[in-house]
């Protein structure tokens, strides 16, 4: 797929850095000293570049929350694109959740702790991954049936129904490995008995 590591131009990957250093940073002090008490300028401080640069890559404080690694696109781009064509739907949305939660093993968990302290937060981080999301509606369509609407919509709302609930029902003592168990069997269970075709 183009824009891997391989193929990315020294430019590109020394601008992922600094975008990566940024949300870092800001993550870390989020944690640290809570999400309403961060200001743009420690968070330019503590990633050692000027507070232009910060808005060169975000649009402010809320969009360290919720932009998406522009990596991490290409990999669930990849996810989707990886799933056989002639696979139940089913078995491609739940390949695709897990793959999806898998690859925020190092975000998921910190944010859930952020949410759980900050209103603001929370409130902020409500439209993280929008653009996976949109992402995968506009793949099912694709992999749709034109003769049938109503399928596809119903697994795709039953797989993300059974990764909320499995988000939603994470124990703050459960390990994020733990996390990955109780979507398998979300999954698991909202799967049986939904048409696959």
């Amino acid at each position: 797929m183009g824009g891997t590591r391989g193929t990315m131009s020294l430019r590109e990957r020394k601008k992922l850095a600094t975008w990566r250093a940024i949300r870092s940073a800001a993550l870390q002090l989020f944690e640290e000293q809570g999400y309403e008490a961060t200001t743009v300028e420690q968070i330019a401080d503590a990633a050692d570049v000027s507070r232009a640069t910060f808005f060169n890559y975000f649009a402010g404080k809320e969009a360290v929350v919720v932009d998406q690694d522009p990596e991490e696109r290409r990999e669930w781009q990849a996810l989707m694109d990886d799933r056989p064509v002639g696979e139940p739907l089913w078995d491609s949305l739940a390949a695709i959740m897990t793959g999806f939660c898998e690859s925020l093993r190092e975000t998921l968990p910190l944010h859930r702790r952020l949410k759980a302290k900050s209103p603001a937060f929370a409130q902020s981080a409500q439209s993280f991954a929008a653009q996976f999301f949109t992402d995968l509606r506009r793949w099912v369509a694709a992999r749709a049936a034109a003769s049938d609407e109503l399928t596809p919509a119903l697994q795709l709302n039953l797989a993300l129904a059974a990764t909320n609930t499995a988000y939603d029902t994470w124990r703050e003592d459960e390990s994020f490995d733990g996390f990955l168990r109780r979507l398998e069997r979300c999954l698991s269970q909202a799967g049986p008995g939904t048409p696959t075709g």
